[in-house]
Protein backbone atom coordinates (compact mmCIF):
# COMPACT_ATOMS: atom_id res chain seq x y z
CA UNK A 1 0.00 0.00 0.00
CA UNK A 2 2.90 2.37 0.66
CA UNK A 3 4.06 1.85 -2.92
CA UNK A 4 0.57 2.78 -4.12
CA UNK A 5 0.66 6.00 -2.08
CA UNK A 6 4.18 6.87 -3.18
CA UNK A 7 3.54 6.44 -6.91
CA UNK A 8 0.03 7.87 -6.65
CA UNK A 9 1.16 11.07 -4.99
CA UNK A 10 4.17 11.28 -7.29
CA UNK A 11 1.81 11.08 -10.28
CA UNK A 12 -0.46 13.71 -8.69
CA UNK A 13 2.45 16.12 -8.19
CA UNK A 14 3.66 15.53 -11.74
CA UNK A 15 0.22 16.12 -13.26
CA UNK A 16 -0.43 19.20 -11.09
CA UNK A 17 3.00 20.61 -11.89
CA UNK A 18 2.50 19.94 -15.60
CA UNK A 19 -0.84 21.74 -15.49
CA UNK A 20 0.46 24.79 -13.62
CA UNK A 21 3.59 25.25 -15.74
CA UNK A 22 1.68 24.81 -18.98
CA UNK A 23 -0.97 27.26 -17.82
CA UNK A 24 1.78 29.82 -17.16
CA UNK A 25 3.23 29.22 -20.63
CA UNK A 26 -0.23 29.48 -22.20
CA UNK A 27 -0.84 32.77 -20.39
CA UNK A 28 2.52 34.10 -21.57
CA UNK A 29 1.62 33.24 -25.17
CA UNK A 30 -1.88 34.71 -24.82
CA UNK A 31 -0.55 38.25 -24.43
CA UNK A 32 -1.83 40.67 -25.64
CA UNK A 33 -5.24 39.66 -24.38
CA UNK A 34 -8.02 40.35 -26.85
CA UNK A 35 -11.33 38.74 -27.57
CA UNK A 36 -11.05 37.81 -31.21
CA UNK A 37 -10.84 34.77 -33.43
CA UNK A 38 -7.19 35.53 -34.11
CA UNK A 39 -6.44 35.49 -30.40
CA UNK A 40 -8.29 32.19 -29.90
CA UNK A 41 -6.43 30.61 -32.79
CA UNK A 42 -3.13 31.87 -31.40
CA UNK A 43 -3.85 30.51 -27.91
CA UNK A 44 -5.22 27.14 -29.05
CA UNK A 45 -2.50 26.85 -31.69
CA UNK A 46 0.14 26.42 -28.99
CA UNK A 47 0.72 23.14 -27.15
CA UNK A 48 0.61 24.77 -23.71
CA UNK A 49 -3.18 24.83 -23.46
CA UNK A 50 -3.31 21.11 -24.23
CA UNK A 51 -0.52 20.37 -21.76
CA UNK A 52 -2.53 22.18 -19.09
CA UNK A 53 -5.68 20.21 -19.96
CA UNK A 54 -3.78 16.91 -19.85
CA UNK A 55 -2.25 17.90 -16.52
CA UNK A 56 -5.61 18.85 -14.99
CA UNK A 57 -7.34 15.71 -16.28
CA UNK A 58 -4.50 13.50 -15.08
CA UNK A 59 -4.52 15.21 -11.68
CA UNK A 60 -8.29 14.80 -11.39
CA UNK A 61 -8.29 11.07 -12.11
CA UNK A 62 -5.22 10.47 -9.96
CA UNK A 63 -6.79 12.42 -7.09
CA UNK A 64 -10.07 10.49 -7.35
CA UNK A 65 -8.15 7.19 -7.30
CA UNK A 66 -6.10 8.25 -4.29
CA UNK A 67 -9.15 9.42 -2.36
CA UNK A 68 -10.64 5.94 -2.57
CA UNK A 69 -7.80 4.54 -0.45
CA UNK A 70 -5.79 7.31 1.20
CA UNK A 71 -6.77 9.08 4.42
CA UNK A 72 -8.19 12.50 3.55
CA UNK A 73 -5.98 14.62 5.85
CA UNK A 74 -2.56 13.51 4.62
CA UNK A 75 -3.88 13.16 1.06
CA UNK A 76 -5.13 16.73 0.99
CA UNK A 77 -1.87 18.03 2.43
CA UNK A 78 0.26 16.00 0.01
CA UNK A 79 -1.81 17.24 -2.90
CA UNK A 80 -0.25 20.66 -2.29
CA UNK A 81 3.30 19.51 -2.97
CA UNK A 82 2.94 20.97 -6.45
CA UNK A 83 3.36 24.40 -4.86
CA UNK A 84 6.91 23.38 -3.98
CA UNK A 85 7.63 21.71 -7.34
CA UNK A 86 6.22 24.62 -9.36
CA UNK A 87 8.22 27.12 -7.31
CA UNK A 88 11.45 25.20 -7.88
CA UNK A 89 10.83 24.62 -11.60
CA UNK A 90 9.85 28.27 -12.11
CA UNK A 91 13.40 29.26 -11.22
CA UNK A 92 14.74 27.09 -14.02
CA UNK A 93 12.02 27.65 -16.64
CA UNK A 94 11.02 31.26 -16.07
CA UNK A 95 14.11 32.70 -14.36
CA UNK A 96 12.07 33.54 -11.30
CA UNK A 97 13.73 34.10 -7.95
CA UNK A 98 12.93 32.25 -4.76
CA UNK A 99 12.67 34.43 -1.69
CA UNK A 100 13.41 33.41 1.86
CA UNK A 101 9.66 33.49 2.54
CA UNK A 102 9.05 30.99 -0.25
CA UNK A 103 11.77 28.67 1.06
CA UNK A 104 10.29 28.83 4.57
CA UNK A 105 6.82 28.22 3.12
CA UNK A 106 8.01 25.22 1.10
CA UNK A 107 9.69 23.76 4.19
CA UNK A 108 6.49 24.33 6.17
CA UNK A 109 4.44 22.49 3.52
CA UNK A 110 6.85 19.56 3.48
CA UNK A 111 7.04 19.48 7.30
CA UNK A 112 3.27 19.53 7.60
CA UNK A 113 2.88 16.68 5.16
CA UNK A 114 5.49 14.63 7.01
CA UNK A 115 3.81 15.33 10.36
CA UNK A 116 0.43 14.24 9.03
CA UNK A 117 1.92 11.13 7.43
CA UNK A 118 3.70 10.08 10.63
CA UNK A 119 0.63 10.82 12.75
CA UNK A 120 -1.50 8.72 10.42
CA UNK A 121 0.95 5.80 10.51
CA UNK A 122 1.19 5.99 14.33
CA UNK A 123 -2.61 5.99 14.61
CA UNK A 124 -2.77 2.84 12.49
CA UNK A 125 -0.09 1.17 14.65
CA UNK A 126 -2.22 1.60 17.81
Amino acid sequence: MRRFYFFGFLALVIFDTLAQLNLKLAADHAIPLEFSTTWLLRVFGKPWVYGALIGYMGAFFTWMTLLKRAPVGPAFAASHLEIVSVTILSVWLFNERISLHQIVGALAIISGILCLAFTESMDKAK
